[in-house]
């Protein structure tokens, strides 16, 4: 059978010209990951003001903290979170996911120690109790992970007791006022809802009339589904901050993150927003994190941040 030369001749354009867009398409790819694994760690600080401190009180500032991620060997990561602290914050807010390795634990805690000499509260995340496990990295944009646990345990409780003896305040699940800079902080917490752990605790309570003198109730939480922040919303929380999502970890540059592995919507990704429910208005600060998984080690337009809110006095 005689075939056409000129159909042998368009076959092979066609095939090379499917190869350059295959080689373009897998330069494309390779450049993308190579610059995904160093911009995990271009470290910055994001800056928020936030006018919400009874009058003629002065700026009071917030170091939130969120998904470190730890794995040992982390060396620049952990020589930045030692810096942190020349920020000489009035409070350290960390919102979970410390841990992505079983070995984690000490080096984490000697990374943070020089901020464990501020004051503090924490929550725990899902990857503070289990180990992440191996999946396509393909899957994170599909929407929320269904984990709800995870074959290999983390140390937990030794992170929660380093952090406990350096004076940071656990608030799984439970309430406690401190008194900062000459004023009351009323803080609630709950365990992680991404594992569906959480358990209100209320606001804590102490002599009569105690709300007629300042103070402020801060909302503390790891993953800010709706549900959490419609609870701490209609209960009268005045400041959430959360972590969890990661700012979306990999974004599209001026479009934003397709996912937060949670059921807030992506342009919440990260940042500080108004929550409205039941005809009340709370400002919520959720974290774009620090770290990523140990399976998934990229960030695309999306920096690992730590968030300095300063709260100053309302007019």
């Amino acid at each position: 059978m005689r075939i056409d030369p000129a159909l042998v001749s368009r076959a092979q354009s066609l095939g090379r010209g499917l190869a350059v867009t295959a080689g373009a398409g897998a330069a494309a790819g390779i450049a993308t990951a190579a610059y995904g694994l160093w911009e995990k760690n271009q470290f910055v600080v994001r800056d928020e003001t936030l006018a919400i401190l009874p009058a003629g009180r002065r700026p009071f500032r917030i170091l939130h903290l969120s998904d470190i991620h730890f794995v040992p060997g982390q060396d620049r990561k952990a020589e930045w979170l030692r810096s942190l602290a020349a920020l000489e914050p009035d409070l350290v807010v960390n919102t979970g996911d410390n841990l992505s390795h079983v070995k984690a634990v000490d080096p984490l805690l000697e990374a943070l120690r020089p901020l464990l000499e501020f004051p503090g509260v924490f929550v725990p995340g899902s990857n503070d109790y289990f180990a992440p496990t191996p999946r396509n990295p393909a899957a994170y944009l599909l929407g929320p992970s269904k984990r709800k646990g995870g074959p290999t345990q983390l140390d937990w409780p030794r992170l929660r007791s380093g952090f406990g003896m350096g004076g940071w305040v656990d608030l799984t699940n439970r309430s406690q006022s401190l008194v900062l800079d000459g004023m009351r902080f009323d803080f609630s917490g709950v365990d992680d809802p991404h594992l569906n752990r959480e358990q209100y605790a209320g606001w804590p309570r102490g002599t009569v009339n105690q709300d007629a003198n300042d103070h402020l109730k801060v909302a503390v939480i790891h993953a800010p589904y709706q549900r959490v922040l419609d609870h701490f919303t209609t209960e009268g929380a005045d400041l959430l901050l959360a972590g969890h999502t990661h700012g979306g970890q990999i974004c599209i540059p001026g479009y934003g993150a397709l996912v937060t592995n949670c059921d807030l919507p992506t342009w919440r990704a990260k940042g500080l927003n108004d929550w409205h429910s039941n005809g009340r208005t709370t400002p919520v600060n959720v974290s774009g994190g620090i770290g990523t998984s140990r399976f998934a080690p990229v960030r695309i337009a999306c920096r690992p941040e730590a968030v300095l809110l300063t709260l100053t006095a309302g007019a």
